[in-house]
């Protein structure tokens, strides 16, 4: 901690008591003058300091006591003469050789803090102002920090009486070591790792007599044999020896102290050879192994990567295929664990810790920066899930060889022993009797088996038996010694299975080198054959904690924080990265479905025309037809969508790998990180297929986003072909968002932007653009029949039924019944503005109402009310031109209505018909009970497209209005049916008022007067008055009779221009409603009349045309 900047106690670098610490406290370390007078800073602070460095005081006091037991220890192992031999009294000799390279670890790191000096002496200051004495152990700790400065020259000293005992050891690694240390070449010839090599001998035990030194980690022999070898370097002239050491020194230049730490190894012997006497040859030769080091080291262990890549491969098929092989070749698992986890060490303290530039020694990044790591990662996470997966196997396998080989031939060697004293006779008795106790049973009840004791008790008897002059000599029955090494590999293949794979498989180390990790991530995802091993770096992640220790749970926090935030990271990354895949892939499928639209048939249908008239002439380019794309000559042409289909396969592979990874006692589920982002892309999709620009007004046409959805939905129904998602629940969450008018985030939805662009944009351009769009009956469209001075729009395009019944299909009933509701408010607006057209008109309205049987009453009347003001239209134009927008709206009602009523009948037929019976045997009646029954069912049948005779979502927009005129609401409807039936014979004089026969509709949309009539007289009598609609109905069809026959009388020929265009209104109004007949309308007006005007308007368009 002391050694990064951020981790540093700020008294360090604190200016006040830089002069206390530089001029006093270092100046003769560790004496100091306590008296003086710099040192007053540090009293005024000695709170702060004591608390601030009190942590980093007391871990050098643990050092200085770690260090008096060792040395204690080392001693006492010279005085009993301890034989240590790694083939023999493996665990003896292991924790032995473990010890001194912890030792010399921990000293060298001390070396390399800094500012120990300035912690220890600022630390004992402040606790001499305190408690007014020094520290009990300051002086010892400032004399090991100048003896030990650096470490390694009295270190070697220390070990001169040791080396008696330590070389041995290390002698001991010659039989392992250089059998282990093997280039890629050579394991590929010696055939290491393979099953299949020797198909006789696949069932059979793997034959070694130093079986815990077959899986032994190469980079531990390598600290043990580097520093032992340091401390001992009077014993290099030994011919084993320096074999040793050369090996271990051509094989890497960087060796690990701890975790992160790590020690450039050359450079550092270098520097302590240098300050012995006579060492200048050794220093030559070191340099020589730095530069073969640096030359060859990279290359070799980039070999050996690639070997065991394949080799694991191998193992993993032929553990997935035949898991029973799992219990006799066991030893294989944790041989290709061991190996693959020292060549990823040494790849991580290689890469982060490049070489000086001064050696002036070329290398290739390639050998360093390995693209198919993460192949060789999941490989081993692979054999780790095998062995956990059938872990009952491997019981089964060696419960039985434990009691019915191990045991047997273990008490003929007891047998064996010629004389053996008590103690150790009763140990080994014990042996014998834990294992031929075992059965297949005890696996089959799922007893917990427990051979901790059976270990430890092999392990004293190891010490007791390898000192000198002991009662049995353990060197002398080394056949004893190597069996029983066995038997403890065999006893932990039965309950320490999960310690073993953490052991040889652990790699947790990453959790120090999180910027790597991320690298290797980055560069996995970038290259496509290792996708499909992603999964292994969040998985990862689960092995951080193992990097804890239970005598520092204060880590476990920020370890445990680190790997979770890790793992979210990394699913999150792969499945956006699988999105993105995707949506190219719907892309590309979106486009070829759009190709296959019938507009496009067009093109080349012109290209055979010409084809045949300038067949001669000349050579014409055809265009590109539908399924050219899927044309080629051989599957060597890969193109861009087989990549994508590639990438698809192995990131789903990925996703699909595990279902739950166990990180920190967090759960995370890789196939709900997939499905989440998964909705959240296709929700966003589906809003920008659309291709809404608000700046011009365009928008997707309805029929060509739903086949563009189709082809997207298409594509993603192929996933559930990859991964195990139910892709049907993506499909009801996003698409149910999508008949919402916002989303789950508050986004705009496909309802919410086509209900605005419908009202706003074409039905708003339709309402003020006279003449230019109508509305067809007869084509059930929205037509342009001229184009404006903005942008040219084809209505016909987007308003027909084809448009809607695919608007109705993507939004539903819910985003339909937000856009009738939508609608519903704005006709709600402009009744509000009639009313008080009517109000303002109210006593001319009434005596109308009252004088229809008075011509000449009627015409002066009617006068008042078509008086233009000063510089405004006359009340009776503005009516006229709000009911006719009124009954544009009601006409896109009718139509949207009448496509979601196609899309249900084709989806729910059967509940349809239910809804029509219900609708059909409702009983009409003024009862108000009933009544409300009435509107129940209005509002089920309006829902699902039904036409109703009274529109209950018009209702209820009429019902939200907040009107001054509460308690006359019903004169002001009927006054408002006498302004409107007084009002229609002035559309007589404009000449957009004309019928087109080829649309069945006026230029200026006055048909759709019918439709407002109908719809508002429904709902408004229904809402304020007692039912009675016919009869209003039948008053204004008598009134509007009225007003238009007098038109036969007019002599103004600019007032009866377009009469018998205006004459039909009132058959389409009888017509169009559900509460009038024909028979009332030939009471009112002559049918002769509606004939003639039929023959002159149909006679004019044909004329027209």
């Amino acid at each position: 901690m002391l050694g990064s900047p951020e981790n540093k106690p700020s008294f360090l670098t604190d200016k006040a008591l830089q002069p206390a610490i530089e001029k006093v406290l270092l100046k003769k370390f560790p004496l100091y003058d306590s008296k003086a007078s710099q040192l007053s800073a540090v009293n005024g602070m000695k709170a702060d300091i004591i608390k601030s460095l009190s942590l980093y005081y007391h871990t050098f006091v643990d050092i200085l006591t770690l260090k008096d037991h060792i040395v204690d220890l080392l001693t006492t192992i010279d005085a009993c003469q301890v034989q240590m031999d790694i083939t023999l009294n493996f665990d003896l000799t292991k924790t032995y050789l473990e010890l001194i390279v912890t030792y010399m670890s921990i000293m060298i790191l001390m070396s390399k803090v800094d500012d120990r000096k300035t912690v220890l002496a600022l630390y004992n200051s402040a606790h001499e102002f305190m408690h007014g004495k020094s520290d009990p152990a300051y002086h010892r700790l400032g004399q090991m920090c100048l003896e030990y400065d650096p470490p390694m020259k009295k270190m070697a000293e220390e070990f001169v009486p040791h080396s008696r005992h330590l070389m041995p050891a290390l002698m001991s690694l010659h039989k392992v070591y250089p059998t282990r240390n093997l280039t890629a070449e050579m394991m590929r010839n010696l055939q290491i790792l393979s099953i299949l090599s020797e198909p006789a001998k696949m069932s059979t035990v793997p034959s070694t007599d130093m079986i815990q030194c077959e899986y032994l980690s190469l980079d531990t022999m390598e600290r043990w044999i580097i520093f032992g070898l340091m401390l001992c370097y009077q014993n290099l002239s030994e011919p084993q020896a320096w074999d040793l050491w050369k090996q271990a020194l051509q094989d890497s230049y960087i060796i690990t102290l701890c975790r992160n730490e790590v020690l450039h190894t050359h450079s550092y012997i270098i520097a302590f050879f240098d300050s012995l006497r006579g060492q200048n040859k050794r220093v030559a030769e070191l340099k020589e192994f730095q530069v073969q080091a640096l030359q060859t080291a990279p290359a070799l262990h980039r070999e050996r990567r690639k070997f065991l890549r394949s080799t694991l491969r191998d193992l993993t098929l032929v553990f997935t295929e035949e898991p029973g092989l799992l219990g006799p070749k066991a030893l294989f698992v944790f041989q290709g664990l061991s190996l693959a986890r020292d060549e990823i060490l040494w790849l991580l303290r290689h890469v982060v810790n490049p070489p000086s530039k001064r050696h002036n020694v070329k290398m290739s990044p390639e050998d360093f920066y390995d693209r198919q790591l993460p192949e060789l990662l999941f490989y081993m996470e692979e054999l780790r899930g095998l062995v956990k997966k059938y872990n009952e196997v491997i019981q089964r396998y060696y419960v039985q060889y434990l009691s019915g080989y191990d045991a047997i031939f273990l008490n003929q060697l007891i047998q064996n022993i010629s004389m053996c004293p008590e103690d150790e006779s009763i140990i080994l008795s014990s042996f014998y009797n834990s294992i031929a106790a075992l059965s297949v049973r005890q696996v089959e009840k799922n007893e917990l088996f427990d051979f901790r004791g059976f270990r430890l008790d092999w392990f004293r008897l190891q010490a007791y038996t390898s000192v000198s002059k002991a009662g049995l000599e353990l060197k002398n029955h080394q056949e004893l010694a190597k069996h029983m090494n066995t038997v403890v590999f065999h006893t932990k293949m039965v309950d320490y299975l999960d310690e073993m794979i953490n052991e040889t498989g652990d790699l947790s180390i990453y959790c120090f080198y999180t910027t790597l990790f991320e690298h290797q991530f980055k560069q996995c995802m970038e290259f496509l054959a290792q996708h499909r091993y992603s999964i292994i770096f969040p998985m990862i992640c689960g092995h951080f904690m193992n990097a804890t220790h239970s005598l520092c749970p204060e880590e476990r926090h920020s370890i445990g924080t680190t790997s979770v935030q890790y793992a979210h990271w990394f699913l999150r990354e792969m499945s956006e990265e699988v999105n993105q895949v995707i949506t190219s892939i719907c892309e590309e499928q979106c486009m070829l479905n759009y190709k296959l639209l019938p507009k496009h048939s067009a093109a080349i249908i012109l290209s055979q025309r010409q084809k045949s008239k300038e067949k001669k002439e000349k050579k014409i380019q055809e265009p590109e037809k539908p399924g050219d794309e899927s044309i080629r000559k051989n599957r060597e042409n890969f193109t861009r969508m087989d990549k994508l289909h590639m990438a698809l396969t192995d990131l789903c592979y990925a996703i699909n790998y595990c279902t739950v990874i166990n990180v920190w006692d967090h759960g995370f589920v890789p196939r709900e990180f997939f499905l989440q982002h998964l909705e959240n892309r296709f929700n966003k999709a589906l809003v920008g297929m659309m291709m809404y620009n608000p700046e011009v007004n365009e928008i997707a046409k309805p029929s060509e986003l739903l086949n563009g959805v189709r082809a997207y939905m298409n594509v993603l129904q192929s996933i559930e072909n990859y991964v195990h998602i139910d892709i049907v629940r993506v499909f009801n969450n996003v698409l149910s968002m999508q008949t919402q008018p916002s989303d789950a985030n508050g986004e705009k939805t496909i309802t919410h932007i086509y209900t605005h662009w419908y009202l706003e944009i074409l039905l708003m351009r339709v309402a003020c653009n006279a003449g230019q769009i109508v509305f067809s009956p007869s084509r059930k469209a929205f037509v342009t029949v001229a184009q404006g001075d903005g942008p040219p729009l084809a209505a016909e395009e987007y308003a027909d039924l084809t448009e809607l019944r695919a608007l109705a299909e993507l939004i539903g009933p819910y985003g339909m019944k937000y856009l009738g509701e939508r609608l519903m408010l704005n006709i709600a607006s402009q009744v509000d503005e009639i009313k008080k057209l009517v109000v303002a008109n109210k006593d001319t309205l009434v005596q109308l109402r009252s004088s229809f049987d008075k011509p000449d009453v009627m015409s002066a009347l009617t006068r008042k009310l078509m008086t233009p003001y000063k510089n405004a239209p006359c009340d009776a134009d503005v009516l006229l031109i709000r009911m006719t927008k009124i009954g544009i709206l009601l006409a896109f009602r009718s139509l949207a209505q009448e496509a979601l009523n196609d899309i249900l009948d084709q989806r729910i037929p059967f509940m349809m018909g239910s809804i029509r019976d219900v609708q059909h045997h409702v009983p009409n009646t003024k009862d108000s009970m009933r009544l409300k029954s009435q509107m129940v069912v209005n509002e089920l049948a309006s829902s699902a497209g039904e036409k109703c005779s009274v529109d209950p979502t018009l209702c209820n927009a009429l019902r939200t209005l907040k009107s001054a005129y509460a308690d006359d609401e019903y004169t002001i409807a009927c006054l408002l049916f006498v302004f409107v039936a007084v009002s229609i014979p002035k559309l007589a004089r404009l000449d957009s008022s004309s019928f087109k026969a080829s649309i069945e509709g006026h230029l200026n949309n006055s048909h759709c007067l019918a439709k407002s009539i109908n719809g508002l007289a429904g709902a408004l009598f229904s809402l304020y008055g007692p039912g009675d609609t016919d009869l209003r109905l039948q008053e204004f069809l008598a009134l509007a009779s009225s007003s238009l026959l007098r038109l036969g009388f007019e002599n103004d020929r600019e007032a009866v221009k377009n009469r018998e265009s205006i004459y039909l209104l009132l058959d389409q109004i009888v017509q169009e409603s559900p509460f009038l007949t024909m028979d009332l309308l030939e009471f009112c007006f002559p049918y002769a009349l509606l004939r003639n005007a039929y023959h002159s308007v149909y006679k004019a368009s044909a004329a027209d045309m």
